[in-house]
């Protein structure tokens, strides 16, 4: 009688450690909790000219001149459609140019499942529909520019200036934990 009860302390011991670890590996309570974010296209200053200085024609650089070097505001570089893939994913991907040369990448309208360990990934992979696409964007060049701050609504992505633009050509919603695309964004030329 003593061994049996040994042996289901034992099993209720093994089973509690089980659950334990699986609920902190799956984080399955998230599945049912939407975070939601709505950030602001980030702005930054213009660079600014020293007061007294003047541009090639020799007028003050306060007049106005239509010789300025670039946009005012921020301009969009490249775009794509967001895709699904091991999750139900829809929203806009945004390679933004600030208008002091800064990158950042926008995430609009974005909604997908919440889960473990959220990326947002610039990567070379090709985007591809379906299964196949899955797990394509941990292959090749990715970088990592944080975790995904919510799984529904706007935000941003700092990109950082050593980071070569052209050598990405796409955007994936990435699970660290499973190795696995939630979705991804083809980036085209705006």
């Amino acid at each position: 009688m003593k061994r049996r009860g040994r042996v289901w302390a034992g099993a209720l011991v093994a089973v509690t450690v089980v659950l334990g670890v699986g609920s902190y590996w799956f984080q399955p309570w998230k599945l049912w909790r939407d975070e939601t974010v709505s950030e602001a296209l980030p702005t930054a200053a213009a660079p600014q000219r020293p007061t007294g200085s003047s541009d090639s024609s020799g007028s003050s650089g306060s007049s106005g001149s239509s010789g300025s070097a670039g946009p005012s505001g921020p301009q969009t570089l490249a775009q794509g459609t967001l895709i699904s893939h091991e999750h139900a994913t829809t929203g806009t991907a945004k390679l933004i140019r600030l208008a002091d040369g800064s990158h950042t990448l926008r995430l609009e309208g974005l909604d997908t499942s919440n889960g473990p360990d959220l990326r947002v990934w610039l990567t070379d992979a090709p985007v591809k529909e379906g299964v196949a696409g899955w797990r394509v964007f941990d292959d090749g060049k990715y970088v990592s520019l944080g975790k995904l701050k919510g799984n529904k609504g706007d935000q941003n992505y700092e990109i950082p200036a050593a980071v070569n633009l052209a050598e990405y050509s796409s955007v994936t919603i990435w699970c660290d934990r499973f190795d696995v695309s939630f979705g991804a964004a083809a980036l085209t030329s705006a």
